[in-house]
């Protein structure tokens, strides 16, 4: 059994203050910690962007808010898949490459939970691929329904990881993968 780190959309654009109020400010933080263990380990790490064609867009390929944040940065070899749209596997070869290197568990993290993450983890959850969804390297926005009721990034957040849980994924911690990463 393989397994992958999958970084989802952690790029600058998500630290520029257009969001609005967020949770977790150490999602990058562990992200990066997570990022560093894969590498010692030389285990696969894919990185994730959101890319758009749409020059009014944060994701703009030609923004500086589309560029990975530097606790992430990938290192040269490590591969990178661009996506148009929440899942990181719509539109993209992530699938054809999990399956050639014999990928069968996921951990992911990224930014941000509610959209590209749930949906990436719901689909990989679909695939059969056994998925780690680590709580703490990830981070919610505070949204607002079609009833102008605005909901807190934390609330955001729980609510989102409790849909993800156990149906999709495997809830974790940073900590709990660096601790008991031989049996993830």
């Amino acid at each position: 059994m393989r397994k992958a780190l999958l970084l989802i959309d952690i790029q600058k654009t998500f630290r520029d203050g257009s969001w609005g109020p967020r949770n977790n400010e150490e999602a990058e933080v562990n992200a990066g910690k997570l990022l560093a263990r894969f590498r010692d380990n030389k285990d696969l790490i894919i990185h994730v962007n959101h890319r758009s064609e749409q020059q009014a867009s944060r994701f703009y390929f030609a923004k500086e808010g589309f560029a990975f944040q530097e606790v992430v940065v990938p290192n040269e070899g490590e591969p990178i898949i661009s996506k148009y749209v929440n899942s990181a596997f719509i539109g993209t070869h992530l699938k054809d490459l999990l399956d050639a290197e014999g990928v069968t568990t996921l951990v992911i993290a990224g930014i941000s939970t509610p959209h590209c993450v749930s949906t990436t983890t719901r689909m990989a959850g679909n695939y059969g691929y056994t998925v780690y969804l680590v709580e703490d390297a990830t981070a919610s926005f505070a949204l607002t329904d079609h009833k102008g009721r605005t909901y807190t990034a934390q609330e955001i957040q729980d609510i989102t990881i409790a849909t993800l849980h156990d149906e999709f994924a495997t809830i974790v911690s940073t900590e709990d993968v660096l601790a008991n990463y031989g049996q993830i």
